[in-house]
């Protein structure tokens, strides 16, 4: 890189102050920030099988549901994974069920050309495991090509394999021990059947599931032992596995009736109470509907779904886009929401510590309630926004962080980074699993967490010095990865803490060849390298000069004509798409961040690629503040799952446009 003349960028003060009013105007009286959290259809169309088969149906708009499928339909006559994806066979099964479910006659056109997507994607039979689930509880699919767990996993000890397993994972998995075990078939008004939708014919399924050439065949063995027992009604301990399971699904409901924050979670929960055969009105019925109610966004004429909701990750990001913007940290409409985050800390003991028997509870989680998983990446976000304000009760909001700094030191894992959930929770087998197919069944370690980690010691080196509340994080309790956090000032020689050195390893060892950065939650190697680059040019960047220049370059080469940068969530399947893309204001902003923060720890720095980045989010902001983009830039488990936060384009753009300001302007 070669450091250039200062480059101007025309209307940046008036791009950040639309883009301050904008976000302030989305504010919550009760001081929180919160915006759609969008997915795919299977969404409502697993909610419309879940009131089918409850007969709870006509108390909710689910008519709308039928409106918003034909939207969210393409050309092509398929629905997407993500933007702009060519259509993916799974969503498209599971749209076309909830279609017959609303009563659309497989003769409408829309129908039409879905069944012709479907088929000529190989049908039913080529659908993931989940899908085949849900046919499966309507009969419109065999139980036989469903795989089997046994209940009785949940006697065996405590560590596994249900906590091997991640918080995801478990969630949904303990509930359908209760669905696998009583294999239903629910009779829904109308009667269906989803014949139509096999290449083969219904009769001439191939129910077998594929084999990898491997020594994971040994599971589709083992499934076989499994259909036996069961068939021949040798089940070991069932029904005190099936107790076990209904217990553990009643202690992890919250008393708002969500599970988990996430609608796997909560339907397959719902589902396995109907198996057990709990009353539509019992209370924990009522309640867990309710609060899959909450997951929904009603119009005039959609309804539709949220896998989750993201409260508190859009308000600690949100407050840091708009302090790094210039508004002083006691701004009233911050300190609200500050004080908000703060009375969301988590004080109970969640899943975690089943495997962390060091930690205190001290976390945040993602959602508004969500006290069994809490996670890391939220918890180190928070920590830096509320780092960033001025409360009215301080001491308050330092304990807070203090505690929630000693949470994540004892969450970091073996190999020295930080999973979102769970500590060391990287048994790759389970991934083998016929049941797991979306190779989503554990929660390793990831660079991108980890660097959210490292930039959080970053953002509190200097409130080390500032206030006696943190002397406990440098001298009294040496689990904490900040024990001698003062040796990364400039003027000291004392060796660094054990815990930053061990994660700082971790990152290096990450780095791949051409210099990127894998990113777990986000789109994808942008996401993962402008994380990283934050991350070391916070903490002794002296010591990882040729590993921050080559992750720079990396991004710079990526860099789009327009001045943006964009990647498309295919680099996940294929890493020759790795950086490449049609540019996006959020992924331009991650790049521009990362690179500006790499600025101030190299002495070189391109800040006419800078520049050029900050101008293309300028110019294509809307007179109203506001940054507009399809396409889907948030990861849930990668090739699989995917997500288009509807904030990340509005506080990731101000963050980069409010630093580019204070860097290069001022």
């Amino acid at each position: 890189m070669q450091t250039q003349e200062r480059a101007t960028v025309s209307g940046l003060q008036q791009a950040i102050a639309a883009s301050q009013r904008y976000i302030l105007s989305q504010q919550y009286e009760e001081g929180y920030w919160w915006s759609e959290l969008e997915s795919n259809v299977t969404m409502a169309a697993e909610v419309v099988l879940l009131h089918k088969i409850w007969g709870t149906d006509a108390s909710r708009p689910l008519h709308k549901v039928e409106a918003y499928l034909r939207r969210e339909q393409r050309e092509h006559g398929g629905w997407e994974l993500f933007y702009g994806d060519g259509g993916h066979l799974s969503n498209s099964v599971e749209a076309y069920m909830a279609m017959k479910l609303l009563g659309v006659s497989s003769d409408d056109p829309a129908m039409v050309k879905a069944r012709s997507f479907i088929l000529d994607k190989g049908g039913i039979t080529q659908c993931r495991v989940f899908t085949k689930l849900h046919l499966a509880l309507i009969g419109c699919y065999d139980w036989r090509g469903v795989p089997s767990i046994p209940p009785w996993i949940m006697l065996l000890p405590q560590s596994f394999p249900i906590y091997e397993m991640s918080s995801w994972a478990r969630g949904s998995t303990v509930p359908l021990l209760i669905v696998f075990d009583q294999k239903p078939v629910f009779v829904t008004e109308p009667a269906m059947t989803l014949d139509e939708l096999y290449v083969e014919g219904r009769e001439q399924a191939n129910l077998d599931f594929p084999k990898s050439g491997n020594w994971s065949d040994l599971f589709l063995t083992l499934d076989k032992v499994f259909k036996f027992m069961e068939k021949a009604n040798l089940v070991p301990f069932r029904q005190a596995g099936l107790k076990a399971a209904e217990k553990w699904v009643l202690e992890r409901q919250e008393e708002t009736g969500d599970w988990g924050g996430i609608i796997p979670a909560m339907l397959n929960s719902l589902l396995g109470l109907r198996c057990l055969g709990y009353d539509p009105h019992d209370p924990l019925v009522e309640r867990g509907m309710a609060a899959v109610d909450r997951f929904a966004i009603e119009t005039e004429e959609t309804y539709h779904v949220q896998p989750c909701v993201s409260p508190v990750w859009d308000t600690a990001w949100c407050i840091r886009a708009l302090r790094d913007s210039g508004l002083p940290a006691d701004h009233p409409e911050l300190v609200k929401a500050g004080e908000w985050l703060c009375d969301r800390q988590i004080i109970d003991y969640g899943d975690w510590a089943v495997k962390n028997k060091q930690g205190r509870p001290g976390a945040w989680a993602f959602e508004f309630v969500n006290r069994w998983y809490p996670d890391v990446d939220d918890t180190a976000t928070v920590v830096m926004a509320l780092s960033q304000l001025e409360l009215p009760n301080e001491k308050l909001k330092q304990t807070a962080i203090a505690r929630a700094v000693d949470w994540i030191a004892t969450m970091q894992c073996k190999p020295g980074g930080w999973g979102a959930f769970d500590i060391d929770n990287d048994h790759e087998w389970l991934n083998a699993l016929p049941y797991a197919d979306l190779k989503a069944m554990i929660d390793p370690n990831t660079a991108d967490v980890t660097a959210r980690v490292v930039e959080m010691i970053g953002y509190l080196i200097p409130l080390l010095s500032e206030s006696k509340l943190y002397a406990p994080l440098v001298a009294s309790q040496p689990s904490l990865p900040y024990v001698n956090i003062p040796s990364l000032l400039p003027a000291s020689d004392v060796e660094s803490p054990p815990r930053l050195v061990r994660a700082l390893n971790y990152l290096m060892r990450e780095q791949e060849a051409d210099g990127s950065w894998f990113g777990r939650w986000g789109v994808n190697y942008i996401y993962g390298t402008s994380g990283v680059l934050s991350a070391l040019a916070l903490t002794n960047p002296e010591s990882h000069q040729p590993q921050i220049e080559r992750g720079v370059e990396w991004l710079l080469q990526c860099q789009n004509e327009d001045g943006g940068w964009g990647e498309t969530c295919f680099s996940y399947n294929d890493p020759q798409f790795k950086g490449q893309g049609d540019s996006t204001a959020s992924q331009t902003a991650w790049a521009l961040i990362g690179l500006m923060d790499a600025a101030k720890a190299t002495e070189n720095c391109d800040q006419g690629a800078i520049a050029k980045g900050v101008q293309y989010l300028v110019d294509i902001q809307l007179d109203d503040g506001f940054w507009d983009e399809a396409y889907f830039t948030g990861t849930g488990f990668p090739c699989h799952f995917y997500l288009k936060y509807h904030m990340y384009q509005q506080y990731f753009s101000l963050i980069a446009l409010g630093r580019y300001q204070e860097q290069f302007e001022s």
